[in-house]
């Protein structure tokens, strides 16, 4: 049973574009750090200012970004957040709210660090996706 159900998370992280040319190895790695949860429309998945304890991936599902009560970003399946805190360990930036019901992969703040360190290019992925972050921030607010 365990296996069918890890064979299953590997099936889905292989759906995450940022794992999508990693090895089975490192894949089975990032499986047994991450717990597959499910939510409802409109749960609060992350609030600004509070601690942040973990990182998303979603699998399935939509989800908005809102700064001190504007809608700034729409998230979906392939898409994820989390990461600012968890590098920084600073407080969450922003709201994350679930427009649809979602699957989520959510890893914790310890096992984020690990993976960091296990699979090898991961960091330079992660930090990637900051810098096009970065990037449409600046974009979107010169015009």
């Amino acid at each position: 049973m365990l296996s069918i159900k890890r064979d299953q998370k590997i099936d889905r992280l292989k759906r995450v574009p940022m794992f999508s040319n990693l090895s089975n190895r490192h894949l089975i790695e990032i499986a047994k750090h991450a717990q597959s949860v499910s939510v409802k429309a409109g749960t609060v998945l992350a609030k600004q200012g509070s601690k942040g304890w973990e990182f998303f991936f979603i699998e399935e599902g939509k989800a908005q970004v809102q700064k001190d009560g504007k809608a700034i970003r729409k998230l979906t399946s392939g898409d994820f957040f989390g990461e600012i805190s968890l590098i920084d360990r600073e407080p969450r930036t922003a709201n994350v709210i679930a427009e649809t019901d979602m699957i989520l992969l959510v890893v914790d703040t310890r096992s984020f660090d690990h993976l960091l360190e296990a699979i090898p290019g991961l960091q330079r992925k992660v930090m990637l996706a900051l810098c096009g972050y970065i990037r449409r921030a600046e974009k979107s607010s010169i015009t």
